[in-house]
């Protein structure tokens, strides 16, 4: 009986250094690893990180408690886009057909995990920029922007603050654009006092063609823009992509992006992320989908949170957010 209650003894002091130890090393490795990622050899594990955290509103923290924000800036600009002048971009001599049909394709990617949506509409002149009723105070979600619009088809759209006009407080409403807002050839908001100052948008013609680098608001006029909202980098300009190596520079996240065929047809592109089956994709992924559908001009839109596609009356991808869709102050849509 002695000879039972001392190997008893035994078993459980093994088992009290076997949990001590795991235990240890539990506390040790949550301690080191955000200093290994962020101070260690690991180039393109920190950039990931910063890039992921730094596209989000609520978690930007992460980066910007071990890094300070030039370091952020300097990681975020090494691999990016390249910038894209207004005159970079070739006009596109299309002849639109008003064919009103929508292709949608759902894609994979197995080898880096991510699943998103295509929608090409071939009549340009259908899409258009639609925005929140609320606009100022708060956003809408992308479908009930879509359904204000009739619209058989929309995403999520450009940049915007969550906070209300005249007030810095955080919101979490999505209320406030940022930089220009146009629809139907009606300046809606504008932020950028100087006409000439140049800025990232995604602006479309009368005719239907899409424009995407740095473009000012005089620029847009005399192009004859009738929608545009603030929002980057371009990726494919006249067919060739921007980012020339690296993956981008904003990490691995839920993607929306926009681009245009020769033949006019417009490409609306979603990517899933933050989740087990789809993780996100960098903007290089996004860039390099574009171009396999021929896109020969192509920008990236508002991501993480507010990615949204919405098609022939719900929404078809799955958003990242655990709530469902976020509120947002523009979207592009496809009118009936």
């Amino acid at each position: 009986m002695k000879k039972r209650r001392r190997s008893n003894k035994k078993k459980k002091s093994v088992w009290k250094l076997v949990l001590c130890f795991l235990l240890f090393e539990f506390i040790f490795t949550g301690m080191t690893a955000p200093f290994l990622i962020f101070h260690g050899p690991f180039e393109n594990v920190k950039r990931t990180v910063v890039g992921a955290a730094m596209t989000t509103l609520s978690h930007q923290y992460i980066a910007k408690l071990f890094l300070s924000d030039e370091e952020i800036q300097k990681i975020l600009a090494g691999n990016a886009a390249a910038g894209v002048e207004q005159n970079s971009v070739k006009t596109l001599n299309f002849e639109n057909k008003h064919d009103s049909s929508i292709e949608r394709e759902d894609i994979s990617d197995d080898r880096k995990k991510f699943k998103g949506y295509v929608l090409i509409i071939h009549d340009p002149s259908r899409v258009k920029v639609g925005y929140s009723k609320k606009l100022g105070v708060a956003g809408e979600l992308t479908s009930r922007i879509a359904k204000n619009n009739n619209a058989v088809a929309a995403i999520n759209g450009g940049a915007f603050k969550d906070s209300s006009s005249g007030s810095s407080k955080w919101t979490g409403t999505g209320g406030k654009p940022t930089g220009i807002l146009m629809s139907n050839g009606k300046i809606v908001s504008n932020d950028i006092e100087n006409s000439d100052k140049k800025s990232e948008v995604m602006a479309i013609t009368k005719k239907g063609q899409l424009l995407v680098g740095n473009h000012s608001l005089n620029d847009m006029k005399q192009k004859g823009v009738t929608e545009a909202i603030s929002f980057g980098p371009a990726l494919v300009v006249n067919g060739k992509g921007t980012i020339k190596s690296g993956d981008g520079g904003w990490g691995i996240a839920p993607r929306t992006a926009i681009g245009q065929r020769t033949d006019g047809a417009m490409i609306f592109l979603v990517i899933d992320g933050r989740q087990a089956k789809s993780v996100g994709a960098s903007l290089r992924d996004v860039q390099n989908i574009m171009l396999k559908y021929g896109a020969v001009n192509a920008t990236n839109l508002d991501g993480g949170s507010s990615t949204t596609m919405y098609y022939e009356g719900e929404v078809i991808n799955n958003t990242c957010d655990p709530l469902g869709e976020r509120s947002v102050p523009s979207a592009i849509y496809v009118k009936p």
